[in-house]
Order: structure tokens, then C-alpha cells, then sequence
């Protein structure tokens, strides 16, 4: 297998041989000079390769970038491990820790490879995903490219939007020992709240759901997700279901959400929308009135609390303001949690239609991006004592949303970035 795989490569070297490349740091017109062949190795699944790859230097002397194609087709740093034993280090990485990752490499692969050496996959990997799928973004979000309108689009998507809190660290630069015997500062303590925003969306068809014995699943869906970027994820939900072909002139797209004002700001760049609020973050929002006037585990907080929601599901919304107005607070505090729950539902009456959203076999929940949050974030990267800076966050996210979306094949068509 390690000499079928060492004429692979020779067959790549071969295929490139021609004129030398232009310098892509400086982009002068002028080919780089040429220095010669110089000797590399690398780790694969088979062994260890030793190859000599012709190397070229920029012309120009401030510039004085040097390159090496074959490496970079192959997508090998060298010294490090090929392009082909990073993606499987990288898809280890993305489904448990990084030292866990390590361990399983060798027990599956036989490669022996440090915890760092998966870091460096996952990060490179990640690097490239995510350029892609902002590239992506903006090409679908530039008024000046031309979206054909499927002639099969369906007549609603349901999108479903949400954040979730995920720790962030608070050192500036990475521990490192200047000598072997030397022990590591004490990490700084993380203060209260040190924490980001990830943003996730969840694309289905409301067709494609169905029930089971206890509970309805969806056949289908599409992931996206960011960093603490509202504009950022709807910008995605806007590539995806262009790439879905799932938007046509009369389809629907059904907004779900738990009444942040982010959400229904940016749902306006769609303009055949419907808006529905959660109702299950509706339900919570009058169950925290109902312990605050009538007490914890109280039975007769139960059935006001299930008359409530029974009119609710029925579309009684106006109703239900009309008797909460008629509540008189027997304290200054519930008379604030009143008020604010009444605020809550005569802003969002409009999208608490439940009947009508039911009927149409919308949905009125937000369970599916509650469950992608678990498995795109919660699952990985909220386990026991974890904290990510932004850019390992961010490259592990992409990653996790590619293969989520059983979409990982698509590592072998990008380019590997450099870790930086």
C-alpha cells in the first residue's frame, strides 16, 4: 500500500511538471524562480514518505515567498501527516476530544499521532470549510448573481433559529515549556459570564415530517451555524436554501422563534414569510407568572395554566390577553411580571395563530433547532471543563455542521489551509 501510494504521488508530480507558478502573495505576472528540488516527508495511513518536491521563490526580493505545488495539491505540511490521514484524524476530532481522538487514531489506523496533531487537522480542515461556506454566503447574497427559481420548489420551509451560550477562554496566547522539566503556569480563572453566543439554523420541509409511536421526526435537514453573528447565520439560512433549491416565487418560509427581537429583525429578508412564535417559550413565559402568584407544584396554578394553554393551541390568543388584564397583582413584583407578560403576547399575538400554523402542518415548536443545538454544540464542546477560543470554535463548528449534514465527502474537493 505505501509504494502503490508513493507512485500516486509520483503521478501527481509528473501531471504538474510545466512552467513555474506565479507568486500568489505579491501577484506579479512573473513566474517564481525555480530552486531546485528539495527533500520533504510526511506520515500517512501506510508510513512514513520521503519525496524531494520542486520548490520555487518569489522573483521579487521583498517579497521573497517560497512554494512548494506538489505540497500544496496534496494538502501536506511537511514533516507533518498527508492530506488523506488528516481528514480522518479531523473527522475523529470533531466527534470526541482531541487526546480521545489521538488514542482511537492508532486502535483504528495504526498511526501513532500526538492530541496536537489532530488539533492541527481539525483546524486546517476547519479553516477551509469555513471560507468555503462564507464564500458561498456572499455569492448567494451579492445582488448581482443571477438565483434560478426552481420550477419544483416546495410550497413552505420551515426555518427554526436559536442560540446557545458556549465557554470562551481568557488567555491570550497558548502555554507552552521552554524545557521539558519546566511546569506550566496555572491557567487564569474564567470569570462569571465569559461566554459566546452560538447561533444555530435548522432548515426542513414540513412534508417530510412524520410520526412515529411517541413523537413526529423530520426525514430531511439542513444545518447552518456561527459565532455570536446574528447577520452572519441568516446570511447562511440564505445560501442554504438557495443550495437546497428549496425558495421558489410562492414558497413559504415559516419563521420560528422564541421572540428575540434578532430573529424577526433579519426574517424580513424574506418576503413570503410567516412568523411563529415558540409555543412552548410562550407556555414557560406564563408558567413563570403562575409560580410567582400562586406558588410552586399549586393545583389551582396547574389549571390556570392549562386553560391558558389549551386557548392558546386553539388560537384564543385575544383571549387570553382579555383575562390577564382583568388579574389584579396582590404585590408590586407580580404586578411587573403581569405586565411584562402581557407585553410578551399582545407583540407577538400576530404569531400565535397555533390553530392556523397547525392546520397547515407548520409546526409550533422549536424543538428541531433545540436538538440541533445538542448535536451540533452541546454534545462536543460543552463537555466537563472545556473553553475555545474563537477561532478553534469556529473552525470545529463548520466542521461539525459538514458532517452533520452528511456532507463530509466534500473535504476532498478544498484545499487544506495553513494553521495560523
Amino acid at each position: 500500500m505505501l509504494q502503490r501510494f508513493k507512485e500516486k504521488i509520483e503521478a501527481v508530480d509528473n501531471a504538474m511538471s510545466g512552467s513555474a507558478p506565479s507568486c500568489e502573495k505579491c501577484h506579479t505576472r512573473h513566474p517564481m524562480k525555480s530552486r531546485g528540488r528539495k527533500k520533504a516527508s510526511f506520515i500517512t495511513r501506510f508510513g512514513k514518505i520521503s519525496v524531494r518536491v520542486k520548490t520555487y521563490r518569489c522573483r521579487e526580493k521583498e517579497c521573497g515567498h517560497s512554494c512548494r505545488p506538489l505540497m500544496d495539491a496534496l494538502g501536506i505540511e511537511a514533516g507533518r501527516i498527508s492530506g488523506m490521514l488528516a481528514r480522518l484524524l479531523a473527522l475523529l476530532g470533531v466527534v470526541v476530544p482531541y487526546e480521545l481522538a489521538a488514542r482511537l487514531a492508532f486502535l483504528f489506523f495504526g498511526v501513532e499521532v500526538s492530541a496536537m496533531s489532530v488539533w492541527r487537522s481539525v483546524q486546517r480542515l476547519g479553516a477551509a470549510c469555513e471560507q468555503y461556506s462564507e464564500e458561498l454566503a456572499r455569492y448567494h447574497a451579492d445582488p448581482r448573481t443571477d438565483l434560478e427559481e426552481p420550477a419544483d420548489a416546495p410550497d413552505a420551509v420551515v426555518l427554526g433559529v436559536d442560540g446557545c451560550a458556549l465557554g470562551m477562554q481568557v488567555r491570550e496566547k497558548r502555554r507552552r515549556r521552554t524545557h521539558p522539566d519546566e511546569e506550566l503556569p496555572p491557567l487564569p480563572e474564567v470569570e462569571e459570564g465569559h461566554f459566546r453566543e452560538v447561533k444555530t439554523g435548522v432548515l426542513l420541509l414540513p412534508s417530510e415530517r412524520v410520526s412515529t409511536a411517541a413523537r413526529r421526526s423530520v426525514v430531511r435537514r439542513a444545518l447552518v451555524t456561527c459565532l455570536g453573528k446574528a447577520d452572519q447565520v441568516f446570511d447562511l439560512l440564505w445560501s442554504k436554501i438557495h443550495e437546497l433549491c428549496w425558495i421558489g416565487p410562492k414558497t413559504v418560509v415559516v419563521i420560528v422563534g422564541d421572540g428575540a427581537e434578532w430573529i424577526w429583525n433579519r426574517a424580513k429578508m424574506f418576503s413570503n414569510r410567516c412568523e411563529i412564535l415558540d409555543f412552548w417559550h410562550a407556555v414557560e413565559k406564563a408558567w413563570e407568572f403562575a409560580r410567582l402568584r400562586y406558588g410552586q407544584g399549586s393545583k389551582v396554578g396547574e389549571k390556570w395554566m392549562s386553560r391558558l394553554s389549551t386557548d392558546l393551541r386553539a388560537g384564543k390568543v385575544e383571549a387570553v390577553i382579555v383575562r390577564l388584564h382583568r388579574i389584579k397583582p396582590s404585590c408590586e413584583e407580580e404586578k411587573e411580571k403581569l405586565e411584562g407578560l402581557i407585553r410578551y403576547f399582545d407583540t407577538n399575538k400576530h404569531r400565535m395563530r397555533y390553530d392556523e400554523y397547525l392546520r397547515l402542518g407548520y409546526g409550533i415548536g422549536s424543538g428541531a433547532v433545540e436538538s440541533a443545538h445538542k448535536q451540533v454544540t452541546h454534545a462536543r464542546m460543552r463537555q466537563a471543563g472545556m473553553r475555545w477560543s474563537e477561532a478553534g470554535a469556529r473552525r470545529l463548528l463548520a466542521l461539525r455542521v459538514l458532517l452533520l449534514n452528511d456532507n463530509w465527502s466534500m473535504l476532498d474537493h478544498l484545499m487544506m489551509k495553513p494553521v495560523v
